[in-house]
């Protein structure tokens, strides 16, 4: 490990001193690229210099024991050795975890697409609120959000939404919430106050960009119709939305939120341009991919990864086992601490699959 550490800081250093280069301050696209390298290693950086300086603290301190005869000299020594391993022990399992393979979408925006399962009008009811909690914790995040697409049910709810969610390490953060998320409450018809049990499905994509996804325009059918719904007579009576279709994998969107019909191609070619991008991620990392599809599923309430239960305020994840009984905070975009514990779950999973790979 600390022989990887050494290159790494290495490379860190030839980063530092192309940065000052005139020639490369000229090349935007090459600067660009150079600056995101260096900022990525710099964090694991920064703990192997803590780590080396801890290292000699200790090596220090035990020459001091070696060389030192004041009784009082010596306890200062040993208390301080014994702070200095425990601190190396904890900055060494942050190395470890600094030096997990970065998930190359963690730094990208995301296509959020929420959809109603089982459970008839409350499960849209249902989503609608899903789609406002991400929406206020993204806004406590400083991230930007643009719903691209909405198809509602009538009665406030939502058939389904697709939101792009645009700022820092968006992926990284949400990309744990893809699932079938189950709410359990007596619903506003109900006049027996029974608690019925409807489900929503999530679905988070990493936005593709044109360097990641071409689409050869051959491939692609594009068909405009007249807007439904509300949206006044320009939006009812025009041909402003718009269908595309990706023929080679029979991947359709529609989008018809814009009053231009050159706003809602735009709009379908970043839902599409992601899609096609899930695809081919899944081509390459098919037993993720399988995985998660099994979470996803088809909305069936038995496929749960996560479930709110509005009786007892309470909000538990399958997965890891987390509960809480904050249940209308966590309605109010109070997630952090889950996604967090999450994310906290799946890189040990990581650590541990690497740490058996180089015992093997």
């Amino acid at each position: 490990m600390l022989d990887k550490l050494e290159g790494i800081e290495k490379k860190y250093e030839e980063l530092t001193m192309q940065l000052s280069d005139p020639e490369l301050l000229a090349d935007q696209q090459r600067y660009t690229k150079t600056t995101k390298q260096h900022r990525d290693l710099e964090e694991i950086v920064a703990k192997y210099r803590q780590f080396c300086a801890i290292e000699q603290g200790i090596k220090d301190s035990k020459e001091m024991l070696e060389l030192e005869s004041d009784e009082e000299m010596l306890e200062l020594a040993r208390t301080e050795l014994a702070e200095l391993e425990a601190k190396r022990v904890r900055v060494e399992d942050d190395l470890k975890v600094l030096l997990i393979p970065k998930d190359p979408n963690d730094e990208k925006n995301v296509i959020l697409e929420i959809r109603a399962g089982t459970g008839g009008d409350e499960a849209t009811l249902f989503a609608a609120e899903i789609m406002r909690m991400y929406t206020r914790y993204a806004e406590r995040q400083g991230w930007r959000v643009q719903l691209l697409d909405a198809s509602d049910s009538g009665i406030g709810g939502l058939k389904e939404a697709i939101l792009l969610i645009e700022g820092d390490k968006v992926y990284s953060k949400l990309k744990h919430e893809s699932g079938v998320h189950r709410v359990q409450r007596v619903p506003q018809t109900e006049a027996s106050g029974r608690i019925h049990t409807s489900a929503i499905t999530v679905a988070v994509l990493p936005e593709a960009e044109e360097v990641d996804i071409k689409i050869d325009p051959k491939d692609l059918r594009i068909d405009t119709f007249c807007s439904s719904g509300p949206g006044g007579q320009s939006v009812n009576t025009t041909y402003s939305a718009v269908r595309l279709t990706h023929l080679p994998t029979n991947t359709v969107v529609s989008m018809q939120d814009e009053k231009s019909q050159i706003k809602n191609r735009e709009k379908a070619m970043r839902v599409l341009r992601s899609r096609l991008l899930e695809m081919e991620q899944a081509k390459q990392h098919e037993s993720i991919a399988s995985e998660r599809r099994s979470m996803v599923g088809s909305g069936d309430r038995s496929e749960k990864i996560r479930t709110y239960n509005f009786k007892d305020n309470r909000v538990t994840d399958h997965r890891i086992g987390y509960t809480v009984h904050q249940l209308d905070l966590f309605m109010e975009g109070d997630i952090g601490d889950l996604l967090s514990a999450l994310l906290a779950h799946y890189q040990a999973e990581k650590l541990n699959a690497s740490t058996e790979e180089a015992a093997a």
